[in-house]
């Protein structure tokens, strides 16, 4: 399955790059994320409970953050594991800033699924993703307008 789409921010990208490294606030604004344990440098245990059309389940893998170029870009390796499926997915996050204090965030990757999650249907789980793509633009919108969630 294929994964693409952009987002404007009001923020510089330092700033949205440093957010973004910051495991707490990761955990904050992903999607299902329930907890996000850092194992080495660059690498986590995560744990997300996700709904996908007529299917859920609790996934439990890892994450890591490859190729980083700051503030510019990175790579977010995930491998999940769950009784309906695992997903492995790489995924080029870019930012670009595009004015003074504005940004332009853009990711493209493929994710590779198995089991009953690859079985729900494309149509499906490419809804489920744009929807989870928007809720995590949103969180990270608020994240930039609460000064106390600052990484310092």
């Amino acid at each position: 399955m294929h994964l693409k789409g952009s987002h404007h921010f009001n923020a510089p990208a330092h700033q949205i790059f440093q957010m973004l490294m910051d495991a707490d606030t990761l955990a904050r604004i992903t999607p299902g994320v329930s907890e996000l344990e850092e194992t080495g440098q660059d690498t986590y245990k995560a744990i997300a409970n996700v709904k996908m059309g007529p299917v859920s389940g609790s996934f439990s893998g890892n994450l890591e953050v490859a190729e980083k170029q700051e503030p510019e870009s990175f790579v977010l390796k995930i491998q999940q594991n769950s009784k309906i499926g695992n997903v492995a997915a790489d995924v080029k996050i870019d930012l670009e800033e595009t004015g003074a204090d504005t940004t332009t965030l853009s990711f493209d990757g493929k994710a590779r699924l198995s089991g009953l999650l690859a079985r729900t249907g494309q149509r499906v789980l490419s809804g489920v993703a744009n929807t989870l793509s928007k809720q995590f633009f949103k969180a990270l919108e608020e994240e930039l307008e609460n000064p106390a969630h600052q990484p310092a």
